[in-house]
């Protein structure tokens, strides 16, 4: 049953092309019908250009052809009938016809050599993507996660927004950031970061000292490839968080980034009051730079990450888009509706068209697992029996 779907799915596209194809045929028929019937001072035939030109919206540069060859006809036709076939303006006329038909033709091979590379060229973008900025899992301990990333570029898939999540032996470990610049130019910090995050994840078991180690790997990325030209304007603001298992709370240490959103159950909404350090990237070393900042995050809240695209974006007024505000209307939904409705807002009040790269991450708090469950759920995660330090992280559930 389903290789029948398929094919009658593929069948489709097929069938409505050829149906449209009536339409050109039907007025080269029409065209030759009426200058044949018209008075003789009415010359209808240069008309049937149109046939051809039609054709090329929806078909191929074969199809064309033949269509602009049938128009030929239909203007020999006419010819023929009125004994005017080989006279010379009939014949310039004719002539006329072939050449405009031959350069709607090479329209069509440079359009369809086009669309090709831009096919090539996406798919080349969502692997990166999807090589880069691993989808991040919908359950991680006792959390709901959901994110959403809106590029700049026209036709891009990526940028220079990034984000990450890790599940650590007593809760998750979670990273949003943005390089500075966007598009594909902003790539190499990216990748360069996201790497970074999974492997010190597990490894540090403080928030200062994973940006410290963050910072580091930057420091050496920099160091190596950073054009002479660009120096010390190459950075990633970062915000980090901590979300314990059995605590109704959220560790942060920003490092040059936007404060998050807490939405309550009820559409209530807190923004974080952050210390941030400096963006990474900027040479600041060892861990005693970065604040840890607390924020009470407990059963049913759900918390925003972003990325300033999704603040800064305006309309055609030059209004900046209320992202806390219109967040809040959706409060009670789950993180993946929530940034649905988001991200069309977004996009309706942009009409389409970002400034600049958007990532967006929706985390709700589902439960505290009671002290009786813990052990059980540390046996169901892997945490057990692995002899990692208090704070270091266990395999990777996402990122």
């Amino acid at each position: 049953m389903g290789s029948r779907q398929g094919s009658a799915a593929f069948g489709q596209p097929w069938q409505s092309s050829h149906l449209l194809l009536l339409v050109p045929a039907a007025l080269i028929v029409l065209i030759t019908a009426s200058d044949i019937l018209a008075p003789t001072d009415i010359i209808l035939g240069p008309l049937l250009v149109v046939a051809p030109a039609l054709t090329a919206w929806f078909e191929g540069p074969w199809t064309t052809g033949g269509m602009g060859v049938m128009a030929v006809a239909g203007q020999a036709l006419s010819g023929w009938h009125f004994g005017t076939l080989f006279t010379r303006p009939l014949i310039v006329q004719m002539i006329a016809l072939a050449v405009l038909t031959v350069l709607v033709v090479v329209l069509c091979v440079v359009r369809d050599r086009r669309t090709r590379q831009l096919a090539q060229v996406r798919s080349v973008a969502e692997a990166a993507q999807h090589v880069l900025m691993w989808p991040l899992p919908s359950r991680l301990g006792t959390l709901q996660l959901a994110s959403v990333y809106l590029a700049a570029e026209d036709e891009a898939e990526i940028g220079g927004d990034l984000y990450a999540a890790a599940r650590t032996d007593s809760g998750a470990r979670v990273m949003i950031g943005d390089v500075r610049g966007k598009g594909l130019s902003a790539l190499g910090e990216a990748a360069l970061l996201l790497g970074a995050f999974r492997e010190a994840a597990h490894q540090h078991a403080s928030l200062p000292e994973l940006a410290g180690a963050l910072e580091r790997s930057m420091a050496r990325y920099l160091a190596d490839f950073e054009p002479d030209d660009e120096a010390e304007e190459r950075f990633v603001t970062a915000l980090l968080l901590e979300i314990p298992d059995d605590e109704p709370l959220v560790r942060m240490t920003s490092c040059g980034h936007l404060a998050p959103v807490l939405l309550g159950p009820d559409g209530q909404v807190t923004e974080a009051d952050l210390h941030p350090a400096p963006p990474l990237g900027v040479g600041l070393q060892g861990s005693g730079g970065y604040p840890v900042d607390v924020l009470s995050f407990g059963p049913g809240d759900t918390l925003l990450l972003y990325t300033d695209g999704a603040v800064e974006a305006r309309d055609r007024d030059g209004a900046f888009y209320p992202f806390s505000e219109r967040a809040a209307r959706w409060a009670g939904h789950p993180p993946e509706a929530l940034l649905h409705h988001v991200e069309r807002n977004l996009l309706a009040h942009t009409g389409g068209h970002l400034g600049d790269d958007v990532a967006i991450i929706a985390i709700r708090r589902i439960a505290i697992p009671h002290p009786s469950h813990r052990l059980e759920h540390a046996v169901q995660s892997g945490a057990l029996g692995r002899g990692a330090p208090t704070g270091a992280g266990g395999p990777m559930a996402g990122g």
